[in-house]
């Protein structure tokens, strides 16, 4: 699908960098989100770090994830970045 996350990268601070499948890229903040629930355990930041994707959808292995149009809506557009800077 036009929404589906293609690559993610952990960042400092808490935010992640996302290209999704429309040719969107951009820097999403998890911090808002830290003192909500399931997302509490992302404060670790070796848990943080082990972020991937799965069926398209940004998610850690406890099975937390960011909606699709929560990612789209609130994350900062910035240029793709070069995959070998992985």
């Amino acid at each position: 699908m036009y929404w589906d996350v293609k690559v993610v990268k952990p960042l400092d601070d808490y935010r992640i960098y996302v290209e999704i499948a429309n040719g969107r890229c951009g820097i999403f903040d998890l911090k808002p989100y830290l003192d909500r629930g399931v997302f509490q355990e992302l404060r670790d930041q070796h848990y943080f770090n082990q972020v991937g994707i799965f069926l398209g959808a940004v998610t850690w292995p406890h099975e937390q994830d960011i909606a699709p149009e929560t990612l789209l809506t609130e994350m900062v557009p910035v240029p793709s970045i070069a995959r070998e800077d992985f």
